[in-house]
């Protein structure tokens, strides 16, 4: 319990120094803020002159082609305002998402008929919104280089010497800085099919964006943190007390899914690669054949096999209910669901112990031997911690892996059985938070407020273990020790 404690303590004082210490990241930012004003407060006319024409102060240097091309980013950037993004970026802070979501005829004066004008839709709003602040973000960036240049280039003049033509420039990025140009276009596939969906679904967490408020014909708008308190309040809603729940599996079945993977797999690794053992390639070669199936159809297999009426039953002769059990909080099909779990994941497992095995210095072995270890402390003084040491970040990954493991539900139970006393807001006995997200977004009455905050505190759970699970890992703790 003491030592709950003192991780919880260390680890708030971590996020303490991120966020107030003298050395924290919002004042290191302050202070390159404060040095940049100031660098700019003190530079040249032409440098001050491109904070306002963005590329005038290359150009008065010679550098014209650069100008230029600063030049039409910002006109292209100013055209995108108010023609565009602008209206967007003024709708998501006025603190509405649109005010008429009919369509209706407007008399135009001008023409002398009645026009059809569309009514507004809150999701695109959002959306283009979102597509505008990512834009804005990106030309402040440029506008940042911008004036960096030409801060630069006071310098190479003031101790004489001459500013880089366009050449130069580009032969600089052709070859030193030759990883920018590469580099583009991942970073616009991250912030185009990554960073811009995240950043929408966390702003939906934030408005009322359910099935009574669907867009086109409905508008929904900002709730500020009404679905925060909407899902852990213990009263109103009654989401609360199923959030529980279904967390409290997904963190039980995230450390059997993992842990019974990773031992099983040592285990067995350790019996084929034991002296003495035959036809080592033949039982490698058989888990690899387990590997090469796709899971999803191992799974759609099992689902089958597990049926109530399904085979095992068949030559069983019983009546077991391996996936659809209500009975005790559903632990039949819980431990059924770890159990395939394992013969698809303890495979990948024991590969990998095996070819860490083979690594393990043999002296370190005949060492201990000779002071008189046995197998036992064999394994718990060498294999165990060598084997720790390398697959740490591993097991981390795995865990956060498997709170997030919709295929092995969906496929096997897709989150039944359905508890017909207790079933209130989708969630169902072998739902994980991902699955019950899913389920919420999907069904009859979908509500994507709520999946959006599941998705945010599934995101920070898993942040938070991955964090301080790594940092106190002997993979960063004794880094330097191992060989």
């Amino acid at each position: 319990m003491n030592k709950v404690k003192s991780a919880f303590c260390r680890f708030g004082n971590s996020v303490k120094e991120f966020f107030a210490g003298e050395d924290s990241i919002f004042r290191r930012i302050g202070r390159k803020v404060k040095r940049a004003v100031l660098a700019v407060w003190h530079g040249s006319l032409a440098t001050k002159l491109s904070c306002l024409v963005m590329g005038l102060g290359q150009a008065m240097r010679g550098q014209i082609v650069k100008g230029i091309l600063y030049f039409l980013v910002e006109v292209a950037f100013v055209l995108f305002l108010v023609f565009f993004g602008g209206n967007y970026i003024g709708q998501i802070f006025s603190g509405h998402l649109g005010l008429n979501a009919d369509s209706e005829e407007v008399w135009n004066p001008v023409t002398g008929v009645y026009e059809f004008v569309k009514g507004d839709n809150s999701f695109l709003i959002l959306l283009y919104g979102v597509v505008s602040l990512i834009m804005l973000a990106l030309f402040i960036g440029i506008w940042v280089l911008n004036v960096r240049g030409n801060l630069e280039n006071d310098g190479i003049i003031k101790e004489g010497g001459k500013v880089a033509t366009f050449k130069q420039d580009c032969s600089k990025f052709l070859n030193k800085k030759f990883y920018i140009p590469l580099l583009v276009l991942p970073l616009l596939g991250l912030l185009i099919f990554t960073v811009m969906p995240l950043i929408f679904m966390i702003l939906i967490a934030f408005t009322n964006y359910d099935y009574q408020h669907t867009p086109p014909g409905k508008l929904f708008d900002w709730v500020g943190f009404a679905n925060f308190g909407n899902l852990l309040s213990i009263g109103g809603s009654g989401f609360f007390l199923v959030f529980l729940r279904v967390l409290a599996w997904t963190l039980i079945w995230a450390f059997f899914a993992t842990f019974t993977n990773y031992f099983f797999g040592m285990i067995i690794a350790l019996m084929i690669n034991k002296k003495g053992i035959k036809l080592k390639k033949l039982w490698r070669t058989m888990f690899v054949i387990a590997i090469a199936v796709p899971q999803f159809v191992t799974l759609m297999l099992m689902n089958k096999i597990l049926d109530d009426q399904g085979i095992l039953n068949v030559i069983l002769g019983t009546n077991i209910h391996w996936l659809t059990d209500m009975n005790n909080a559903a632990i039949i099909p819980r431990i059924t669901i770890i159990v395939v779990n394992m013969w698809i994941g303890i495979p990948y497992t024991l590969l990998m112990c095996s070819g860490i095995l083979m690594n393990i210095p043999a002296e370190l072995y005949e060492a201990a031997r000779l002071d008189g270890a046995n197998p036992w402390q064999l394994f718990r003084s060498i294999t165990l911690p060598y084997m720790l040491q390398v697959t740490g970040p591993y097991l981390i990954t795995q865990f956060v892996g498997n709170i997030n493991n919709f295929n092995v539900i969906w496929l096997l139970t897709k989150g039944g059985p359905i508890d017909l006393g207790n079933y209130t807001n989708n969630a169902q006995a072998t739902d994980l938070l991902v699955t019950w997200l899913y389920r919420l977004t999907t069904g009859d009455n979908p509500q994507y407020n709520i999946a959006s905050v599941i998705g945010i505190i599934v995101f920070i759970i898993c942040a938070a273990l991955s964090l301080i699970t790594y940092n106190r890992s002997n993979a960063v703790k004794n880094e330097e020790d191992f060989q």
